[in-house]
């Protein structure tokens, strides 16, 4: 879920992506400096020497062929949030082609599924995502074809490195519907999905690369109710729901130009289709979102967004209904996982750097508050500017070769980033204890 929040002047990147994000670019600097000193130390892996880098590499590469076709299938029959019915049908029997123990339909959520792969007894538990739906009108044009076989691969991955190396462990691969509209992952963790893991970690595909933060955001739908009234003859026995409407929507740019520079609000009005324009209107309805890059300040922009509908119906004289749609909270990218992910990405000549510039947002954020997160961007080629995500541009991008090969590599370093907490108890501590640090930190 992508609406494009890049500051030109926020382009220095920082050392930490653990740390609370603040409106000034000092602060946020400062803060991050101050949290890496007291980062936990553990020893570097040597990618090139380690046996089981090798192993789940070549397991990757060996499935390229296969995971394209899958992406390709899944990009030219494109289904929308909650009806990934043939998605959800071709993943599964994927999953189970390649031996792990496959839950269609996971948790009484119907386009939702689980797939786990167990070897011996004990051991962490690590998971995965693989995101299923595409947008309307314009299909994968956020790239989730590139985001399940992402998925799909550092599963198999990992797992074949577990059998051949004889290593106690777990892997879970969830098959996460309804990122772009409503939220499949705060479902799954409602249900208890993601408690049966240590970690969780997925990729995306943008025009750039990076641990980038992720805004929190929370839509609500608004319904105005006045009275009809012929628009000439009786003006004053109406009460008019676009003016309801219109007031609310002025109000929101109001405060807009009274935001941090790192939120956000958004508004939309959709008027009766028809509507003639001698009978004042007794019907209108708005959508409305506010964004901030954390979660705690989107509770008081709420707030505010209230008061701005109900000025709106205030001055009308309308009734108005209230309905919040759905809470994202900001991603929480792990440090120790971010900079695994990035030394290996080095390997393979990819420079992925941390940033404080902000994109959009994503259900993933809420994962990423209940354990131990990663959610690395990796660039794919679209054709320049005005192709980024959720455009027709980046619909195209997503099914070519090239960008097929860039989720390849990042699938490698989202694997090789978790697979470490099965051989390395000190690297395991560090991520749980700066996982440990944010929650502490997010909670003042």
């Amino acid at each position: 879920m992508f609406n494009w929040c890049r500051s030109p002047e926020a382009e220095e990147p920082r050392s930490a992506p653990t740390c609370s994000r603040l409106s000034e670019k000092q602060a946020f600097r400062d803060e991050s400096n101050a949290q890496e000193t007291h980062l936990p130390a553990y020893s570097s892996c040597r990618f090139g020497q380690d046996e089981t880098t090798a192993t789940i590499t070549d397991k990757i590469d060996s499935l390229s062929k296969e995971l394209r076709v899958l992406s390709l299938d899944m990009h030219d029959h494109p289904e929308i949030a909650w009806e990934e019915k043939r998605t959800h049908d071709i993943l599964v029997k994927f999953m189970k082609q390649h031996g792990f123990k496959v839950t269609p339909h996971a948790y009484g959520i119907e386009t939702a599924w689980e797939a786990t792969y167990q070897h011996k007894e004990g051991g962490r538990t690590i998971g995965f995502n693989s995101e299923e739906d595409a947008l309307p009108k314009v299909g994968h044009a956020c790239g989730h074809n590139l985001i399940a076989i992402g998925g799909i691969a550092a599963a198999l991955g990992c797992a074949e490195a577990l059998k051949k190396h004889d290593l106690p462990g777990k892997v879970v691969l969830l098959g996460t519907p309804a990122e772009e509209r409503g939220g499949g992952k705060i479902k799954l963790i409602e249900k208890g999905a993601y408690k049966q893991m240590d970690l969780c970690l997925m990729i995306h595909p943008t025009p750039l690369s990076g641990l980038i933060p992720m805004l929190a955001v929370s839509e609500v739908v608004v319904e105005f109710f006045g009275h009809g009234a012929h628009a000439a003859m009786a003006p004053h026995e109406g009460i008019n729901a676009l003016d309801a409407a219109v007031t609310t929507y002025n109000a929101i740019s109001v405060m807009r130009q009274q935001l941090l520079p790192s939120d956000r609000a958004h508004a939309v009005i959709y008027i009766p289709e028809n509507a003639p324009v001698n009978i004042i209107p007794d019907y209108c309805k708005m959508k409305c979102a506010v964004r901030s890059f954390e979660y705690k300040r989107l509770v008081d922009l709420q707030k505010r967004l209230e008061n701005c509908i109900q000025a709106g119906t205030i001055s009308s004289g309308c009734k108005v209904k209230m309905e919040w749609d759905y809470t994202y909270k900001d991603l929480r990218n792990n440090s120790a996982l971010g900079q695994e992910y990035i030394d290996y990405m080095k390997t393979l000549g990819v420079e992925v750097p941390i940033t404080t510039e902000a994109l959009g947002s994503t259900d993933f954020g809420n994962v990423s508050y209940e354990l131990p997160a990663l959610h690395p961007m990796f660039a794919i080629p679209t054709g320049g500017e005005g192709n980024g995500n959720h455009t027709p541009g980046f619909t195209e991008a997503a099914r070519t070769k090239a960008a097929h090969e860039e989720a390849i590599k990042s699938a490698k370093g989202m694997a090789v980033a978790a697979f470490r907490s099965f051989i390395d108890e000190g690297y395991y501590k560090t991520v749980r204890e700066v996982y440990e640090q944010d929650k502490k930190d997010r909670s003042k």
